[in-house]
C-alpha cells in the first residue's frame, strides 16, 4: 500500500493565519513610528562659546596689586528687534506628504489584501490537496482492500481446488486399489480354474497313460509269450555281429554285457560296455560296432520297443 502524505490539521492553518496578521500588523506600525518622528520639530541649535574664568590672584604679579577702581557700567543699549532665525534643514530623509502617505496606506492595504488572498488560494490549494490526499488514501485502501477480497477469494478457490483433487485422488486410488483386488481375485479364481483343469487334465492323461501302459504292458506280455521279444533281439544282436570288426588279440569264448541307449527309430544315442572277458581292443571294437549297427532294427510289435536294452555279445 502507499504511504500517504501527512494531513494537515485545522489548528497549523489558523496559527499560520494569526501570524501573517501579526506581520502585517507590525509593519504597519513600524511606518506609522517613522512619520510620527519625522513629523515632530527639532529644536534650533544653540551657539556654544568656549571659555575659560581665571582668578586674578592665581596669576603671578596680579594677586599684590591694589584694587583698581571700577569703571562705570556702560549704559544698556536698546533691544533689538527679533531677528528671524535661520531655518535648520532636518537631518534624515523628508517627511512623506499626506498624498504618499495616503498613496503607501493604499499600498499597504493593496499589499494585505493581496497577502489575503494568497493566504486564501495557499489555503484552498492546501485544502485542495489535503482533500486529494484523503480520496487517494481512500482509493489506496479500497485497493488494498478489494486486493484482499481477491487474494482471500484466489486462495479459498485453490483450497476448494486441492481439496477436490486431492479427494479426486484419494477416489481414483480407491478405484484402482478396488480394481487391483478385483483383477487380482479374477487372475487368482482364472488361475484356479486353469489349475483344476490341468490337474484334471493331468489326471486324464495319467489315466490314460497308465490305460496305454498297461495296454502295452499285456501286448509286450502277449508278444513276449509269443517269441517276439526274443526274435527282434536276436535280429539286433546280428547286426552288430555283422558290424563287428575282430581285433587279433580276441579269443574264442567272448562274452561282454552291451548297454544300449536308442531313441525311435532305432538311433543309437549311447553305448557302455559291462562285464566282458576281451581286452581293451576287444570292448573298443565292440562299441564302434554298436555305433556302427544303427539304426537297430525295430521291433515286430511297437509294444516291445525299449530305449535301454541291455545285450549279452557272444560272437560265433
Amino acid at each position: 500500500m502507499a504511504q500517504s502524505a501527512p494531513v494537515e490539521r485545522s489548528s497549523d492553518r489558523w496559527i499560520s493565519i494569526v501570524l501573517s496578521v501579526l506581520l502585517h500588523g507590525a509593519l504597519v506600525a513600524a511606518i506609522g513610528y517613522s512619520w510620527w518622528v519625522f513629523k515632530e520639530e527639532r529644536p534650533a541649535p544653540t551657539l556654544a562659546i568656549d571659555a575659560t574664568v581665571v582668578d586674578p590672584k592665581s596669576v603671578p604679579g596680579l594677586g599684590n596689586l591694589p584694587p583698581q577702581p571700577q569703571p562705570p557700567p556702560a549704559p544698556t543699549p536698546p533691544p533689538e528687534p527679533p531677528q528671524a532665525q535661520p531655518q535648520v534643514e532636518p537631518e534624515g530623509p523628508p517627511q512623506p506628504s499626506p498624498e504618499e502617505l495616503a498613496k503607501r496606506e493604499q499600498e499597504q492595504k493593496e499589499l494585505e489584501e493581496q497577502a489575503e488572498q494568497q493566504a486564501k488560494a495557499k489555503q484552498q490549494e492546501e485544502d485542495q490537496k489535503r482533500l486529494e490526499q484523503e480520496r487517494q488514501q481512500e482509493q489506496a485502501v479500497a485497493e488494498e482492500k478489494a486486493a484482499e477480497q481477491k487474494r482471500a477469494e484466489e486462495k479459498r478457490l485453490a483450497d476448494e481446488q486441492a481439496q477436490r483433487v486431492a479427494q479426486e485422488k484419494v477416489e481414483a486410488e480407491r478405484k484402482a486399489r478396488e480394481a487391483a483386488e478385483a483383477k487380482k481375485k479374477a487372475e487368482e479364481q482364472k488361475r484356479l480354474e486353469q489349475q483344476k483343469q490341468a490337474e484334471q487334465q493331468a489326471a486324464a492323461e495319467r489315466e490314460a497313460d497308465l490305460k496305454r501302459s498297461l495296454d502295452q504292458e499285456l501286448r509286450a506280455d502277449q508278444a513276449r509269450a509269443s517269441g517276439a521279444l526274443a526274435s527282434w533281439q536276436s535280429q539286433i544282436t546280428a547286426r552288430i555281429q555283422r558290424a563287428w570288426l575282430r581285433p587279433p588279440s580276441a579269443r574264442q569264448g567272448i562274452e561282454c554285457v552291451l548297454n544300449v541307449t536308442q531313441v525311435p527309430g532305432g538311433e543309437v544315442t549311447n553305448v557302455r560296455i559291462g562285464s566282458c572277458n576281451g581286452d581293451q581292443a576287444v570292448r573298443e571294437s565292440i562299441e564302434a560296432a554298436v555305433y556302427r549297427a544303427s539304426p537297430l532294427p525295430p521291433p515286430p510289435d511297437p509294444t516291445l520297443f525299449e530305449r535301454n536294452l541291455v545285450i549279452t555279445f557272444r560272437p560265433d
